[in-house]
Formats: structure tokens, C-alpha cells, sequence
């Protein structure tokens, strides 16, 4: 008992004298008189405005180095394209995931969860910089992170952190040096390829092959050739659960007879199919999680090691990823770190992945500085019942097909701004060359798809939409026009109109082309590749300054 009870004593007492060590920096630097205060916030805006509020500082706080003894490890596992109820531990018990499951009983799994976008680019832009995506410059997919940008990872590092990442890229070539290594999986298992090759039969041609497809492969030999003198860093980015699927790649397929439907995705035999399918890459996935908490064990880390896991977006499905309903943007956020959580616990409170540079950053001693957006929340991590927002932000931009949409969601209620509500909700690229939106077209054709299974297809769409989610948790019954809900229409108009000022929302003077016909999935000539940058595309003209 007192053997193994030692250990965990010297890290807790670790973790306290780091958390002392950057409260009394925090401290120090107020009594000093420099902290910068954080910009004010507007009470009220006029609909419809997107006025500018004035720049942050550009300067980040400088990071410290703290004995590396004393700082804990961070891994940050990243699932592509997985919905946050589609594993056991958050209520799925038909997806064999008995890997995150372990997780999660090990942790906290955090029912309340969410990402600023339900897009795969840019939401790993928002996390790697804890800012909202229009904020960093790359808020469309495919976009690369500007240089100008801060990180996390780098103030990691320069307190004296190992950093690494391995599996799907997706950031950018600047991103690169703010990690000692990258070990990238190529981009065809997460393409569609270029030009006529990407037309509407088409689909993707993948140049890996076996378990590399996974884009996990180098995830625990990276962990084994981390230096042993620093604290490290690790950003494990899968390409699973991501289109495209193939039969076969475990050795107990899923059956369709047990997928678990959505209401607004018709129930074939060919919808069950493809649900299958992705359970099948999940499951894959799930077992490249458990070697890294294997191999955590073997190297005796695991006391002082943050785990993190969640997705990027939601499932590859039409009415999922891409859009701002819970499907899209509620991510299954799972944190195991034996020195400080609670095994088995589960958090209610509201957090968003703009929020984990900042928490990042706090548990190692850096404070963060006006540069990252997000609040801390290690205070839930050691289980205070703490409101750490009221609300969460959201936003839609260009995905293969042009949108702009906002979202702000509390616990009860959220609201949706369509902005280009004259274009339907077309679901991504890779989705609408889904067996399920080919059996949603057929259906269509035939005049038999239900009004709730036909929202892609709609158009004009409400300029706005609410919901309230303890009632409706599909969001299908839009609750905007009912006079009885007037009151939090309003009151959730505002707060959007607030966070607009906040975080600097512009209105973009032009549209960006879809680079797909919206009818027929074929190429259009805007579909260049690699896709340019959003400063190359102001400078040749196809985005207004």
C-alpha cells in the first residue's frame, strides 16, 4: 500500500508546487502593476452590425522555465470526424471502444463539451492557438495557419518542453517549427484528389495502405523516442474515423442490425451499411489509444501525464459535420490525469476547445497572456462544481461549399444566425459521396424522405434558429417564431452580438466559390490544389481584402 501510494503523494505535491508556482507569478505581476487588463465587453450591439473592437496586444507573455521535475506530461489524442456519443462511454454501447471506455473510467469525461467549428482545419487551428477560428486566419478548410500566429505548443516549448506530433498534419507548413518533431501522414486518406479525378463517382485513392491508413501508426513510436530529461508534449492526430471506409480492417466487423440511428438519417439497409463502417474505423482507432495508455504504463509516466482525447468535428455523415447542431460541434472530451482527477468522474459544466491552450498553458506554470482567448478550466479538473462559461461559441464557414453560420448554446437553450441562409445545408464533399446521402437523394427523388431527413436540401433556410436541447436534443422543432420563446430569442441575439464585438467579427464583402456543384458533386475550376492561403487568395483577388 504505502509503496504505491508514495509515488502518487510526490506528484500531487508536484502538481502543487507548479500551480503555486503560477499563482504567485500571476500574483506578483498585478501587485507589479503590468498585467494587461482583458477588453471590456459591450452591453449592447445593433442587429445585424459586425463592428470591430480594437487588437489585442500582439506580444505574447513571455514563458518560464520551471524544473522539469515538476511539470507534467500533456497528450492530446485527436479522433477525425467522430461524433461525441458514438463510444460507450458517453452512451453507445453498439461501438466496441473498450479502450476509451477504460479512459474515461480512469478520468473525467465531460458531457458538456464543445468545438468552435465543425470543420477539420480549422478546428485544429483553434485548439493549436486558443482562439476562435475567424481569428487566425485560417477559419476555412484547408487554409493554413498563418506564421503570425501563437501557440500553446510553442510556450511549451520554450519553458523547456519536448514537443512532437504524429499522424494527421492538416495545420499548415509554419505550424512545423513550433514542434522538435513531426511525423505526418500523407493527405490522401483525408483528399479527395484533384481536379477531374475528384468528380461526383469518384471517391479518394489512397496511397497508404494496412493500419497506415489510421494515421496512428507512429503514435507509440514516437512516444518511445521522446528524450527522458524533459517533460513532453504530444499531438496524436488520427485520420480514423475520417472517410473513406473499407471492409474488413477489423477483425470483428460491426453489424448493421446494431448501428444506432439518428432520426434525421433514414433507416436502409445501405444508411445501416456505411453507419457500420465507421464504427469499424472507431474501433480501429480505439486500439491505437490503448497502446498509448500501454505503453504510458511501461514507461512509468502515467501518474503525472494529462491524457486528453476528443474529436475535431463531428461524424462524416449529412446534418453532422460541418453544421452547428450538437452532432457537429459536441465533442466526446475525455481527461485522465491520476495525480489530480478523480477516476470515474464526469464533468456537467460548459467548456470549449478554445479553452485548452489556456488550461494547457495553466497547469504548466505559463500564463497565457491576451493572446489566447479561452478560460482555464483546471479548477474542474479538480473536481469544484465551478462555472467556467454560461455559454459557448460556434461558427460555420467555407467547407468545399461556401456558408456562414454562428451559434451560441448554454445548457438549456441554443440560438443559430444563418447568414447565407439562401443556400441549403449542404453536407462536405466527402459526405455527400455517402451511401447515406445517395439513399438520401433517392429517397428525395422518390418523394418519400421526411421534412425532418430532408434539411440538406432546403432552401432558403431560416435566417434563424432555436432549440431548446433539454426537450429537443435533436434540435428538429426550430423554436425561433414562437412568441413564447421571444425572450431568450432575444437574450441570445445579444450575447451573440456581443462575442461578435468581442472577437472581432467582420462580414466578408465577397463570398468564397464552392469548389463542388452543389447538385452534382463535380469539380468546379475553383478547386485548385493545394489550396491557397486566405493572403493569397485577397492578393489574387478572389477574397476582398
Amino acid at each position: 500500500m504505502h509503496s504505491s501510494a508514495s509515488p502518487r503523494l510526490r506528484s500531487v505535491l508536484a502538481i502543487s508546487l507548479v500551480l503555486a508556482a503560477c499563482s504567485s507569478s500571476v500574483r506578483a505581476q498585478k501587485e507589479g502593476g503590468v498585467e494587461l487588463p482583458p477588453p471590456p465587453l459591450p452591453t449592447r450591439q445593433l442587429p445585424g452590425s459586425d463592428l470591430p473592437t480594437p487588437d489585442l496586444p500582439a506580444s505574447p507573455a513571455p514563458a518560464r522555465r520551471l524544473d522539469p521535475g515538476l511539470q507534467p506530461n500533456f497528450v492530446l489524442i485527436l479522433a477525425d470526424d467522430m461524433a461525441w456519443d458514438d463510444l460507450g462511454a458517453f452512451g453507445n454501447k453498439s461501438v466496441r471502444t473498450p479502450n476509451l471506455d477504460r479512459l474515461a473510467a480512469e478520468g473525467m469525461a465531460f458531457e458538456q463539451a464543445f468545438l468552435t467549428t465543425s470543420s477539420c482545419s480549422p478546428s485544429r487551428a483553434s485548439i493549436l492557438t486558443g482562439r476562435y477560428p475567424h481569428q487566425t486566419d485560417a477559419e476555412q478548410l484547408h487554409w493554413p495557419v498563418p506564421e503570425s500566429q501563437l501557440t500553446f505548443v510553442q510556450q511549451l516549448r520554450t519553458a523547456g518542453y519536448w514537443t512532437a506530433a504524429a499522424g494527421k498534419w492538416h495545420l499548415g507548413e509554419a505550424m512545423r517549427d513550433r514542434f522538435d518533431v513531426v511525423r505526418e501522414v500523407d493527405t490522401s486518406g483525408f483528399q479527395l484528389p484533384a481536379n477531374a479525378a475528384a468528380n461526383a463517382d469518384a471517391g479518394f485513392v489512397e496511397t497508404s495502405s494496412g493500419v497506415a491508413r489510421s494515421g496512428c501508426s507512429e503514435w507509440v513510436p514516437l512516444l518511445r523516442d521522446r528524450p527522458t530529461d524533459k517533460p513532453f508534449f504530444l499531438w496524436l492526430a488520427a485520420v480514423d474515423p475520417h472517410r473513406p471506409y473499407d471492409e474488413g480492417i477489423i477483425e470483428n466487423p460491426h453489424s448493421p442490425e446494431d448501428v444506432v440511428l439518428p432520426p434525421y438519417h433514414p433507416d436502409t439497409p445501405l444508411v445501416r451499411r456505411d453507419y457500420a463502417r465507421y464504427y469499424d474505423e472507431i474501433t480501429r482507432l480505439d486500439r491505437f489509444i490503448g497502446a498509448v495508455l500501454d505503453e504510458l504504463t511501461e514507461q512509468v509516466v502515467v501518474e503525472n501525464t494529462l491524457v486528453m482525447f476528443l474529436s475535431d468535428n463531428g461524424r462524416p455523415f449529412p446534418r453532422d459535420k460541418t453544421t452547428l447542431y450538437d452532432s457537429g460541434i459536441r465533442t466526446p472530451l475525455i481527461i485522465r490525469w491520476p495525480a489530480v482527477v478523480e477516476a470515474g468522474s464526469r464533468c456537467t459544466q460548459l467548456v470549449s476547445s478554445v479553452d485548452i491552450a489556456s488550461t494547457f498553458l495553466g497547469i504548466a506554470g505559463i500564463k497565457p497572456g491576451p493572446r489566447f482567448v479561452g478560460k482555464d478550466f483546471t479548477p474542474l479538473l479538480k473536481g469544484e462544481d465551478v462555472e467556467i462559461r454560461d455559454a459557448i461559441f460556434a461558427e460555420k464557414n467555407w467547407h468545399d461549399y461556401e456558408d456562414r453560420s454562428r451559434a451560441v448554446r448554454d445548457k438549456k437553450f441554443k440560438y443559430i444566425a444563418n447568414h447565407y441562409n439562401d443556400l441549403p445545408g449542404t453536407p462536405p464533399a466527402d459526405a455527400a459521396r455517402s451511401d447515406t446521402f445517395r439513399e438520401m437523394q433517392r429517397l428525395l427523388r422518390e418523394g418519400t424522405l421526411p421534412d425532418i431527413q430532408s434539411t440538406c436540401f432546403v432552401a432558403p433556410r431560416p435566417a434563424e434558429e432555436l432549440y431548446e436541447l433539454t426537450k429537443d436534443p435533436f434540435e428538429l422543432h426550430n423554436l425561433a417564431a414562437d412568441p413564447a420563446y421571444r425572450d431568450t430569442l432575444e437574450r441570445l441575439r445579444v450575447e451573440y452580438q456581443q462575442w461578435q464585438r468581442l472577437t472581432k467579427v467582420r462580414r466578408p464583402a465577397w463570398r468564397t466559390p464552392d469548389e463542388f456543384d452543389r447538385k452534382t458533386g463535380a469539380p468546379t475550376p475553383a478547386r485548385i490544389r493545394p489550396r491557397w492561403s486566405k493572403a493569397k487568395m485577397i492578393r489574387e483577388g478572389v477574397l476582398a481584402p
